[in-house]
């Protein structure tokens, strides 16, 4: 395995960090602003997308483009980097057009849509003058199982009805979201395959205009209210044109898996760049700040919270990079290899960002509480990372079978290392 990235994407790289600095951090403070005023998204934040995409720096994670379709074919391991510079602002990633969910969005259509479909839906997601979201969460079901959903979509006529309530939907309430992709189960009486749980459910394309769609509310998120949404929304006989099925009728769980991958490694990405960013603002707090006639960076307490932060952070960074190496490389691992992978760094980057950022905070102190720092929305969104995409014991679950299904093949293998009696006996003669 190589993660060495490549002197493009390395190029990419100081173009992107370049371009923050001279032109994204300095409007930070106005955002803020902006978003507290109730002027969402700022004004100016239309400038800096074409100034991006101008500059080279737009639809930086998707391989498969065609010539025809603006980005720069990273695969997700030269991606991976870039998606770290972004994190550390958690605004940045829309001015390049790579915010999730339009960006796991923008994959799934780039496979599954017909010609039509990507024409009306991919083609301005990929311009950058629409957002989407992506709907599966429910909130009377345990949706870390999608088996569970009870959303339910049926054939009616020459359409498609939908009915159901779907919560934590992300991005909807941004002005620009113009699409939901709607995880839906199949109507009993339409299944089709009522003995195979993961061909139940279908995914459809729904205009959010669409008559019977409802925005309930934007729930927020330990206290935390993201201007973009996190939504929950009511179908009520929501009907929609039969051609708005996405891909085949029962494959919508097979499609949600092939999103999964590369949109985890971008959301750990991020979560390595606030990180870093935590660590950064910590160590520099110790170094100014005093207490009791010393530095706190001369207490051994908080050198520990800073190596500990060091090493979590470029382990976590290491096993990322890997798993965005196999997903470059599919012929060289077994798909359940990588499956196991992308569920292990959706663990180890939750469990990262809430420690890091927790000891960001306590040498930071009152302050650390504040909106004067990032800490406190980082720590909100590390909180969250437990839960988002499955609670983190499913995807401890879903490792552990990996490693025991390994070890029921090679069942008596590891004996050999034993020291019982019985494996003492004198070894066979070794012929030269």
């Amino acid at each position: 395995m190589n993660f060495e990235h490549s002197p493009r994407a390395l190029a990419l790289l100081q173009r992107l960090t370049d371009f923050m600095q001279r032109y994204v951090l300095p409007h930070n403070a106005a955002w803020h602003q902006a978003v507290q005023q109730g002027d969402y998204p700022p004004p100016f934040l239309d400038d800096l997308k074409t100034l991006a995409r101008e500059e080279g720096l737009w639809n930086l994670f998707l391989p498969g483009l065609r010539d025809d379709e603006p980005g720069t074919r990273l695969d997700n391991l030269d991606y991976a980097p870039l998606a770290e510079a972004m994190g550390k602002l958690h605004w940045a990633a829309e001015v390049f057009n790579c915010s999730a969910p339009d960006t796991g969005n923008m994959e799934l259509l780039h496979r599954f849509a017909t010609l039509a479909q990507r024409t009306l839906w991919l083609t301005p997601l990929l311009n950058g003058t629409i957002r989407s979201a992506f709907a599966m969460s429910e909130p009377d079901v345990a949706s870390s199982d999608p088996t569970n959903l009870q959303t339910t979509v049926r054939h009616e006529g020459d359409g498609l009805v939908l009915n159901g309530r779907k919560w934590f939907i992300t991005g909807v309430a941004h002005p620009a979201c113009r699409l939901l992709i709607v995880m839906a189960r199949n109507a009993a009486d339409e299944g089709g395959a009522p003995d195979i749980k993961h061909h139940q459910h279908s995914m459809l394309l729904v205009p959010l205009d669409t008559p019977g769609i409802e925005v309930v509310r934007n729930i927020s998120v330990v206290h935390h209210h993201a201007p973009e949404g996190h939504c929950e929304i009511v179908f009520r006989h929501v009907r929609v044109p039969a051609d708005h099925l996405l891909g085949g009728w029962g494959e919508g769980f097979a499609m949600a898996q092939a999103r999964l991958g590369p949109g985890r490694v971008h959301h750990c990405m991020r979560t390595i760049g606030q990180c870093e960013l935590a660590l950064a603002l910590a160590t520099e707090r110790a170094l100014e700040r005093q207490t009791f006639g010393r530095y706190l960076a001369d207490y051994a307490n908080v050198q520990e919270w800073i190596a500990l932060s060091r090493i979590e952070i470029d382990q976590a960074r290491l096993l990322v990079l890997r798993c965005a190496w196999l997903l470059d490389h599919p012929d060289m691992a077994e798909p359940a290899a990588v499956r196991a992978q992308v569920a292990a760094i959706k663990v180890v980057a939750a469990g990262l960002q809430t420690r890091v950022v927790d000891r960001a905070m306590q040498i930071f102190g009152a302050m650390g509480l504040s909106p004067d720092t990032p800490l406190a929305q980082f720590w909100t969104w590390g909180r969250a990372l437990h839960l988002l995409d499955g609670p983190d014991e499913v995807h401890l679950r879903s490792v552990a079978r990996h490693e025991l299904e390994q070890a029921r093949e090679r069942m008596g293998a590891s004996s050999a290392y034993f020291t019982t009696p019985e494996q003492m006996r004198t070894p066979p003669h070794l012929s030269a």
